[in-house]
């Protein structure tokens, strides 16, 4: 078996696919290449920039606008329908704003699991575009959201709990413990972090 590689600028884009990186790594990658506000982009977003330099070489910035906002903390001016986002907090407190004002609109309301990540990264497209969005609109996204019958789409990364529940889906008799020690063993090849890599693996 391959074991992890390490990061580096000689690294290839199919080595850094094939490779799990804590969100540490990752970071400090980037700032040694020179990303601009390394500290404030999420994992995700920092691996598109980095997936760009290895193949092109060029260092880009991040699309998404207001990482650095400027200005009183939304929050603290006074959360409302009718305020515009501008420096937006994800704290207990606005969290709970939002909760409270889609249940005055829809009092049976039940947050699916995985809403709060997406709904954050829509607010964060709306901004992007250059769309100006109020908490109203964030309560109404919220709602949608989670009245929708469809299920979330898988997030375009390798996931951790992605990888469980399709082990616990096809190994009979599997427990999480079973499915926590597979990822694990995983985590340190050098192949895709999926249930179909590792099924391979073990069969080789």
């Amino acid at each position: 078996m391959t074991k992890k590689i390490k990061l580096t600028k000689d690294i290839t884009e199919q080595e850094f696919d094939n490779g799990y990186w804590y969100a540490d790594e990752i970071k400090a990658f980037a700032k040694e290449l020179g990303i601009a506000h390394s500290s404030k982009l999420r994992k995700d977003e920092l691996e598109k920039l980095i997936k760009t330099f290895i193949r092109t070489g060029k260092i880009e910035s991040a699309p998404r606008k207001n990482l650095i906002p400027k200005g009183i903390k939304d929050y603290k001016v006074g959360l409302a329908l009718s305020l515009p986002i501008h420096n937006y907090t994800s704290n207990k407190e606005t969290k709970h704003f939002i909760e409270q004002q889609a249940l005055k609109i829809k009092p049976t309301l039940k947050e699916k699991s995985g809403t709060r990540y997406r709904l954050n990264r829509w607010r964060e497209e709306q901004i992007t575009d250059g769309k100006k969005i109020t908490y109203g609109d964030l309560v109404n996204e919220y709602i949608r959201m989670n009245e929708s019958t469809e299920a979330f789409q898988k997030i375009p990364q390798v996931r951790y709990i992605n990888f469980l529940a399709a082990y616990l889906a096809h190994e009979k008799d599997a427990t999480r413990d079973d499915a926590i020690k597979a990822w694990k063993q995983l985590k340190e090849l050098d192949v895709p972090k999926d249930y179909a890599s590792w099924k391979r693996i073990k069969n080789d």
